[in-house]
């Protein structure tokens, strides 16, 4: 794990970061090419408003190398929010060392810190194994739940987080 990565919550100067780690997301993971206004419009919302949700990003000599978004959604089984964890990206040089863990901890400690929270969750692409198994590593328990969604704006993508 590089000690030298220090985790915080982004701020509005990371959106350039944070817009290309989606886009390169997407290619990577889907083979998708995303619209650049869309996808910038999509993450400086967090920072007009910041109630639905915020970034954590990972920093290695004034560097992003890794970005987290957290959106929330009310539970009135449990009368509190549980947080999201969505939109992971690390840097190709920086898989596989521990930086999603320590962004991982963070999500944890700040959700712990805050009564109004009662948990967290993310999804996962079915087949992605990988995935799976440092989700599990970290404590995550899968669900019996399955995601089912149904696209409301004309254009969107059927498949696009």
């Amino acid at each position: 794990m590089s000690e030298t990565v220090t985790i915080r919550r982004a701020v509005r100067a990371d959106a350039d970061a944070i817009v290309s780690f989606q886009k390169r997301m997407a290619h990577e993971t889907e083979a998708r090419t995303l619209d650049d206004a869309t996808v910038r419009a999509g993450v400086t919302h967090l920072f007009d408003v910041p109630t639905d949700g915020f970034y954590l990003v990972a920093v290695e000599a004034d560097r992003l190398v890794a970005s987290l978004m957290v959106t929330t959604e009310w539970s009135d089984w449990r009368n509190g929010l549980y947080w999201w964890i969505q939109s992971v990206y690390v840097i190709a040089s920086h898989r596989r060392k521990g930086i999603y863990k320590r962004l991982y901890a963070e999500v944890k400690r700040l959700a712990e810190a805050e009564p109004s929270i009662c948990g967290f969750r993310l999804y996962v692409e079915q087949d992605n194994a990988a995935a799976r198994a440092t989700y599990e590593a970290l404590g995550m328990e899968p669900t019996p739940y399955q995601l089912y969604e149904e696209t409301t704006r004309p254009g969107a993508d059927e498949h696009a987080v």
